[in-house]
């Protein structure tokens, strides 16, 4: 695990985007065998063989989630948004996260890669 992007979670004000940021972090880390990860555009990116395979940043009310390489994968209608290539879902406070679901896009979209 990157330091620099434990120390970024870390230092995430809000108590929920904190736990969020560290449970998706989790989910990639689960996901992606070898991944590694590095701070890029101010938030953290997460890379298999050199190429991205995902992001996470937040803003004032919402934790994004990015799943790069996305253009054969079915995804889940009216959660993620963006270019075939890349998408993202935005968490909001209180709402669930089906981290599962998460793993297997993370893991089929990275497998390409």
């Amino acid at each position: 695990m990157n330091q620099e992007v434990t120390d970024f979670i870390e230092a995430i004000k809000e108590p929920w985007q904190r736990e969020l940021s560290a449970s998706l972090r989790e989910v990639v880390l689960g996901a992606i065998p070898d991944v590694k990860e590095r701070i890029q555009y101010k938030k953290p990116h997460f890379l298999k063989n050199g190429k991205y395979a995902a992001a996470i940043s937040t803003s004032k009310d919402a934790v994004s989630f990015t799943i790069f390489n996305t253009s054969e994968l079915s995804l889940p209608k009216g959660l993620f948004d963006g270019p075939p290539e890349r998408k993202t879902i935005k968490l909001r406070q209180g709402q669930s996260v089906d981290t599962a679901e998460l793993s297997s896009l993370v893991s089929q979209a990275s497998s390409a890669l």
